[in-house]
């Protein structure tokens, strides 16, 4: 009876401890997991390629990365996405272009039917088509109010300007290095920022273009186009540039 007894015990003793198994299983896969997802975040080809040939003879068979070759090539485009982007990019640019060449020949039609080539000029370059307006035909000498009979050639200005989508428009006013004599302004700066401000304001009343699209700034006499040692000269220098850029090289605006 004493020996059954002591059996009886011993067998309650005894702890079952099969579970260790699938935990030591578990807990081998999360180092794994661990160590897989610190390689991903290791941009070093050879030691990736070392963890790989580890982790295979650690795991027996084939390894969990066996399927990726290089963490770095899946993410290099391929040839054929990069030229295939290159020549839309480039169809883009060529269409902006020949779209812009067509609205400088409008404007330049639109010149010599008034006979304005003295007073406003077009060059399209790289940064967009430049319209140039000597600031005769729009202000008085001092003044930043523009003439009533510019009102119309604004207006046509602003039509011939609209497009769709829309292009931002940079307006910016200069004068020559004659200073301020008058008591309106303070300096040519601020002759040269109101200019351009008021002809902004009329392209806005035209309800071709919207605020979105136009910003304005003034120069004064600091990027001149001629000298400012003659008459002629600082008749070139006073003058308002309208600035209208290509459409590849920007969002389109929000109007």
């Amino acid at each position: 009876m004493s020996q059954k007894r002591r059996f009886k015990s011993r067998s309650e003793e005894h702890v079952d401890e099969s579970w260790l198994l699938p935990y030591a299983d578990m807990l081998t896969l999360l180092v794994a997991l661990f160590i897989v997802l610190f390689a991903m975040g290791q941009v070093d080809q050879a030691k990736y390629d070392e963890l790989r040939v580890v982790l295979s003879e650690t795991l027996g068979g084939k390894g969990v990365l066996d399927y990726q070759d290089s963490i770095v090539e899946d993410e290099s485009p391929t040839q054929e996405s990069t030229e295939s982007v290159e020549a839309l990019l480039s169809e883009a640019a060529e269409t902006e272009k020949t779209e812009l060449e067509e609205l400088q020949s409008r404007l330049n039609g639109y010149i010599e039917e008034k006979a304005l080539a003295d007073r406003l000029q077009t060059e399209l370059g790289a940064s967009g088509l430049l319209i140039t307006i000597n600031d005769g035909i729009l202000f008085d000498s001092g003044s930043a109010e523009l003439r009533q009979n510019s009102h119309e050639l604004m207006d046509q200005l602003s039509a011939m300007l609209a497009s769709d989508p829309p292009r931002y428009i940079q307006i910016s006013g200069h004068t020559d290095d004659v200073p301020m004599g008058g008591a309106n302004f303070e300096s040519n700066w601020d002759l040269s920022g109101a200019r351009a401000y008021n002809v902004m304001k009329l392209f806005l009343e035209s309800d071709y273009l919207k605020p979105g699209q136009l910003s304005y700034s003034g120069y004064g006499e600091y990027h001149p186009v001629a000298t400012n040692e003659t008459t002629e000269g600082r008749e070139q220098n006073r003058r308002v540039e309208v600035l209208v850029l290509p459409l590849e090289n920007l969002a389109e605006p929000a109007l």
